[in-house]
């Protein structure tokens, strides 16, 4: 598949604030450095790791017309948590108005912020290069760049961990395909005792 990386960068330029505009850049890297170390396409991670955050900027009435207009499956604490909106919204955008098909790609996009169960090894490079990008400086992320190039699975459990605490410590809603993910992770890291 072409990518066509310049035509999606000048986009992301125009329609993301300096700051986001980074960060995409920054996360794009971080995938393509996962997919390398984890076998996958380097190419594409860089491609899904830069697009992820396309509707981040868009007004909220834009990122739920898209939402309503894709037919994804989203759940009611999604529709009721507006920072999640731009995930659903940027996975349908890219389809429509890029075509992009490759589903590893739209799901990749999709569920970076809820994550959920049965990941593919494209989503949790994404989930996970966007947790630790260059521009993040949560406390303990130097923990969790290291637990990243580690071990997968560990790392992707510590993430929903620090999501749902986060999501937790502010009074917010749990999808239920992040609760599905804590425990799918929990159960594979359980099983490999």
């Amino acid at each position: 598949m072409f990518y066509n990386v310049d035509e999606k960068k000048k986009y992301l330029k125009e329609n993301l604030s300096s700051k986001r505009y980074q960060h995409s850049l920054n996360v794009a890297a971080e995938c393509k450095k996962l997919a390398e170390k984890y076998g996958e396409d380097p190419e594409k991670a860089y491609f899904a790791g830069l697009l992820h955050d396309v509707c981040k900027e868009l007004a909220p009435e834009e990122q739920l017309r898209l939402i309503k207009e894709s037919g994804f499956a989203v759940c009611r604490e999604e529709l009721d948590t507006r920072s999640l909106w731009h995930a659903v919204a940027g996975a349908y955008f890219v389809k429509r108005v890029w075509g992009v098909e490759d589903i590893d790609i739209i799901n990749s996009i999709r569920f970076h912020t809820v994550g959920r169960a049965g990941m593919s090894r494209l989503e949790e490079i994404v989930y996970l290069g966007d947790l630790v990008s260059a521009d993040r400086t949560y406390k303990d992320v130097d923990k969790m760049r290291k637990l990243v190039y580690n071990n997968l699975d560990a790392a992707m459990l510590e993430g929903f961990v620090f999501s749902v605490k986060s999501v937790v410590k502010k009074g917010g809603l749990l999808p239920i395909c992040t609760i599905e993910g804590y425990n799918s992770y929990t159960r594979i890291l359980k099983s490999d005792k």
